[in-house]
Order: structure tokens, then sequence, then C-alpha cells
């Protein structure tokens, strides 16, 4: 997006400064004409219109991988909102459960079932994923994938009474080893 923007905002700058330049060449209404021709429709807008093309064609793309759907290497896990605490759950790990720390394979995609116990509250790891409310006596699922094994800072994004600032947790992204391990019990 930042891309886009700024060569957008070139191009709009180089127009305007060749709007103010008195160019060589035929004058007279005719070239007038033939020139605000390039420079409006070929320059201004077609330039504009592909790159809002690209960027919105990007933008599905990545938003299309992010939609939660069911396979077999996809991962479910359940996070759940009070506050100012989030509780994990590992469907493939019944019983066992976490507070302050989502545990995840990394490389594989996971489905996190968001939900509250109390009030609206906003699920947010931003280097995995975009924002998600959990709500009082509904589910919501998104997708998030970690490429990588490591920390990942997450926070409750909305305001949801005094300690809402603090209502913070990580995603922790296991290699394949360290995964089996967590789920069988030894988490790190």
């Amino acid at each position: 997006m930042l891309t886009g923007a700024a060569a957008i905002f070139l191009l709009v700058m180089i127009l305007l400064v060749l709007a103010f330049r008195r160019g060589e060449g035929p004058s007279g209404p005719e070239a007038d004409i033939r020139r605000e021709r390039i420079w409006i429709r070929g320059l201004g807008l077609g330039f504009s219109l592909t790159i809002l093309a690209a960027l919105t064609a990007y933008a599905l793309y990545v938003g299309e991988r992010l939609l939660p759907r069911a396979g077999p290497d996809v991962v479910t896990v359940g996070a759940l909102g009070t506050q100012w605490e989030w509780r994990f759950t590992y469907a493939d790990a019944p019983g066992h459960a976490t507070d302050g720390i989502l545990h995840i394979p990394a490389g594989r995609p996971v489905n996190v079932e968001i939900a509250s116990a109390d009030v609206i509250h906003s699920f947010w790891v931003p280097r995995l994923a975009g924002k998600l409310d959990a709500i009082p006596g509904h589910v919501n699922v998104l997708r998030i994938e970690a490429h990588a094994p490591g920390d990942y800072a997450g926070v409750g994004a909305e305001f949801n009474g005094r300690g809402y600032t603090k209502h913070r947790f990580t995603v922790r992204a296991h290699d394949e080893a360290a995964w089996d391990s967590f789920l069988r019990g030894n988490a790190r």
C-alpha cells in the first residue's frame, strides 16, 4: 500500500511541476487538447487506476488467504477473552489450556475461534493477521499463520473498561518438534 501510494504521489508531483513549466513545441487549441489527453487521461487517470487495481487485486489475494477453512494441515484453537485476560484451548489437545500465551505451529494455518465471556474484546496480532472482535454469545473465526518460529505480540484492541491497556497476550509459534512436544503436554 505504501509503495502504491508513493508512486501515485510521485506522479502527481511530477505532473504538477510539468503543468507549471511551459513546454516547447506546437501551440494552439488542438495541441493543448492533445497534451491534456496525454497527461490527464493517460498518466493522470490511467496510471492511478492501474496502481489502484493492482493494490485491490493484491488485497483480495491476501484477504482470501486469511479466510478460515478446514483442511488436513489446519490447526484449530479457541480464544476466550475476559476482563483482562485471554484463555486459549487447543482442539488437538483436549483439556489443555493456557492463559496469556497462544501456542501455534509455525508454517501452518491456524483457525482461532474467538469468543468472550463478559464484554466485547478485540483479538489482534498485528504481525500475523487483522483484528477481530470477541462478542459474548458468538464465535468469530480468524485465520492466522506465523511463517517462522518465535513470539508475536497480541493485544486486546477494544476499550472495555479500566485495565484494558494491559489486556495483552503472546502468540508463540513453534517448529514442528516443539509443537508436537507442546501437544503432548511439555509446554515451554
